[in-house]
């Protein structure tokens, strides 16, 4: 397959707040009743509403862009910003309100755990039914099927009715038929978040090797640095509307600057039940900000961080030590860092409230998510006033321009910090083994 596989034009979706509707079909119902249909196209006009503009909301509104066979595209953009509503467009889930969609080829969505499955199934009859959805012929099916249920790690729980089974083998078994099943076009919203890590890396492989077998893949996703790794071109939406278009590296720096990530703050509201604390201080708020200030969840590997906790002291008179813990995405401790703050090192703190702010230098962690655990304890007694897991994240972004610790290299390289060291080469112009002479002089760079 070659040329445009999918074409969005002025694509606007409309719901209506409190309004009761029909239930949406399934995905499963819905493919089936098209199954075998080379093009699907989905047109609905307009339609005038007598409600009032405060009792409407849309999700998306008038965008536009197509997709390439063979091109792995990205849609990012903050919680709220249509993703999903796109995809589920795309998928035949939901119907546009205006505008229209075309899609060109066999599709195979994957937007929520099991989306599709049929719980009463068990896994190799659900297996089937999508292969099935698909077009896919039995002999097909017959020849995938070991690799599937191999990839999805169910050997023993294949003929178990799905509904038996945990979440993690639901999502295993879910993105197992749905990357293996060929195909023409795979969409994926952010439902790896919900496996383990190393079955996350198990996906973006094979969702890798799909793009560099020429079928096209459209990745939603909260994770740059997983965008960046798969995906050639990057959409980024905000409000219902696209506000970039373009290479991955650009449109992901673009969303840097912006801040419309959501998850990197967090407060709780005085003397609420949430609200973490204990009799001598409590917490506020824990921040990530750029080097600039600007509160955002996706940071440029080689600029400086600020990690802010405010809180508040209850009682005076205690020496208190705020904490941070940073973990990546394995769960491993990255590090721990402390407040050693000269101004209220041995110092006792007076009634009121703090912000302190620890700061990351640029070029010392590596690409990834990065969880933030914030603490405070007392330091004579070592007594946790709070201790929230957690309680924000982000996401650390690497550059390919050649001035990180990268350099000049592609692909995944290992580690939970990745600083930039200073190096120095010392170059003789001659191996002194082969010459058999020491080399009179070096030239040395830095």
């Amino acid at each position: 397959m070659s040329g445009c596989v999918v074409r969005v034009d002025k694509l606007s979706k409309r719901y209506r707040i409190g309004e009761r509707t029909a239930p949406y079909k399934t995905l499963r119902e819905s493919l089936m009743s098209l199954a075998g249909a080379p093009f699907r196209v989905f047109r609905r006009p307009g339609v005038k509403s007598g409600r009032s503009k405060e009792e409407t909301f849309w999700a998306l509104k008038d965008v536009s862009f197509e997709v390439m066979a063979g091109e792995v595209t990205g849609i990012i953009g903050r919680n709220g910003a249509g993703k999903s509503t796109l995809l589920k467009i795309l998928s035949r889930i939901t119907e546009p309100t205006e505008g229209f969609a075309e899609i060109r080829g066999r599709v195979s969505s994957l937007l929520e755990v099991g989306v599709g499955f049929h719980g009463e199934l068990t896994g190799r009859e659900n297996l089937y039914l999508n292969g099935a959805i698909l077009g896919m012929k039995k002999a097909e099916l017959d020849r995938k099927f070991d690799e599937i249920v191999a990839f999805a790690e169910v050997e023993r729980f294949v003929d178990t009715p799905v509904k038996h089974y945990s979440s993690g083998m639901y999502l295993r078994l879910a993105f197992a038929v749905a990357a293996h099943l060929e195909p023409e076009i795979l969409i994926v919203d952010e439902v790896l978040a919900v496996g383990d890590a190393n079955f996350q890396k198990k996906c973006l492989k094979k969702m890798e090797d799909v793009g560099h077998e020429g079928r096209t893949v459209l990745f939603v996703s909260h994770n740059m640095p997983a965008v960046t790794r798969l995906c050639q071109r990057v959409i980024l939406l905000d409000g219902g509307t696209v506000l970039r278009d373009g290479p991955s590296l650009d449109v992901v720096s673009a969303y840097l600057k912006t801040g419309l990530g959501t998850n990197a703050s967090r407060e709780w509201e005085r003397s609420s039940e949430d609200q973490p604390g204990g009799e001598i201080a409590s917490l506020l708020a824990v921040r990530v900000r750029s080097e600039d200030g600007r509160i955002t969840d996706a940071l440029d590997i080689r600029r400086p961080i600020r990690v802010e906790m405010e809180f508040e002291v209850h009682k005076p008179g205690y020496l208190l030590t705020p904490h941070f813990g940073f973990n990546n995405d394995d769960g491993v401790r990255a590090f721990s860092a402390f407040d050693a703050d000269p101004e209220w090192r041995r110092k006792p703190r007076p009634v009121g409230r703090y912000i302190s702010t620890a700061w990351i230098p640029g070029n010392l962690l590596s690409e990834g998510t990065l969880f933030v655990l914030a603490q405070l304890f007392t330091t004579d007694s070592m007594i946790s006033q709070f201790r929230e897991r957690d309680a924000v994240a982000f996401q650390v972004v690497d550059s390919l321009d050649g001035d990180s610790a990268r350099g000049d290299l592609g692909g995944h390289l290992q580690g939970v910090i990745r600083p930039l060291l200073r190096w120095t080469t010392q170059y003789s112009g001659q191996s002194s083994e082969l010459s058999g002479t020491r080399p009179r002089s070096f030239h040395q760079s830095t």
